[in-house]
């Protein structure tokens, strides 16, 4: 027969068990962590619910997206920046599917390679060595294609180039070099080829910026600011368009660690930097091949999205940014450090 003791015991166990339960429940509501790359962000439990289940439903969307890529065939694509990368891998995928492409890019070595490697019996392939920071040879360029092809359905103003100093030590000239080939390119293409965009039923422009258009890091001031200006410039004029009734639908891009060669050819004022060197740290954090950002691009496209992140690496520094917008600097470089 139990005793009062024992009832007393019994009820004193209980009371424990749920002061436990409660400090447990108290603590993961209130401490609820997410580790990504080695480092703790504190998050609300459904904030990380949320950026766990958009993740992957984000994911899912690109398994079905083998098919919309067929969206571009029999239409005609331009695209800057194709001699290697993004370009080249873009170039390939839009001639795959049998849609024509006008492909340019400053090297003429490098887009003779990428136009050997394309298919011109399923498609046209048509090449010019164009620098994008030359407003009148990219308006030029334009008008020879006008007389080629009524419209286009897609332009990727894609060309880029890489600088890494100190903001204090880059001479003006190098800032110069990079805002004109990363921001004028952007806008010179954009300006130049919206006249055969508008004339498509319908079309898309795709401004690659990147998520450093998103964060800005030590030596990459030139670079930072070119890419917050491309996202400006991009927004801004989509909003122009989505008002007027255009047709084009403009989406910015932000890759995150894409696998090319930028860094190799990237301006260094490190005296120990080496193109070998650059490119081994650049190695480091990269998340996505070249044609995997291709592919993205184009179903992002064809979806009519305004905003693309390409990579874990650029979704995951879209919520930093959102969650820490002011001390995200600490986060990145512990982010850095761990890989």
């Amino acid at each position: 027969m139990a005793t009062a003791n024992t009832y007393r015991k019994s009820d004193k166990q209980c009371a424990s068990r749920r002061g436990s339960l409660k400090k447990a429940i108290d603590s993961r509501r209130l401490n609820a962590r997410r580790e990504v790359y080695g480092i703790v962000f504190p998050l609300s439990i459904k904030g990380a619910l949320v950026a766990l289940n958009a993740g992957r439903a984000y994911d899912e969307s690109l398994k079905e997206g083998d098919a919309l890529m067929a969206y571009f065939a029999g239409k005609r694509a331009v695209v800057t920046g194709a001699g290697s990368g993004m370009g080249r891998a873009l170039a390939e995928q839009l001639n795959s599917i049998g849609c024509s492409v006008w492909l340019s890019d400053i090297n003429a070595e490098n887009l003779a390679q990428t136009a050997a490697r394309l298919d011109d019996s399923k498609a046209g392939v048509h090449t010019a060595t164009v620098d994008v920071a030359d407003k009148e040879a990219v308006d030029a360029w334009a008008a020879e294609i006008g007389a080629e092809t009524p419209s286009i359905e897609l332009l990727v103003n894609n060309a880029g180039v890489a600088l890494s100093g100190l903001a204090r030590e880059v001479p003006t000239t190098d800032f110069h070099w990079l805002m004109n080939i990363n921001f004028w390119g952007v806008v010179h293409g954009s300006g130049a080829f919206l006249p055969l965009l508008e004339k498509a039923e319908r079309s898309h422009l795709l401004n690659i910026s990147s998520v450093f258009g998103m964060i800005a890091v030590p030596t990459q001031s030139a670079y930072n600011a070119a890419k917050f200006a491309v996202r400006g410039y991009s927004e801004s004029l989509r909003q122009e368009l989505d008002l007027a009734g255009s047709p084009v639908k403009v989406c910015c891009v932000h890759p995150g660690g894409i696998d090319t060669n930028i860094a190799r050819s990237a301006r260094n004022f490190d005296p120990t930097a080496t193109p070998e060197s650059q490119q081994e740290m650049f190695q480091k954090h990269v998340r996505t091949s070249a044609t995997e950002a291709a592919r993205q691009m184009l179903i992002a496209a064809e979806k009519g999205q305004r905003r693309l992140l390409i990579g874990s690496d650029a979704r995951l520094i879209g919520w930093i940014t959102r969650l820490f917008p002011t001390s995200y600097p600490g986060i990145i470089q512990r982010l850095m450090g761990a890989r």
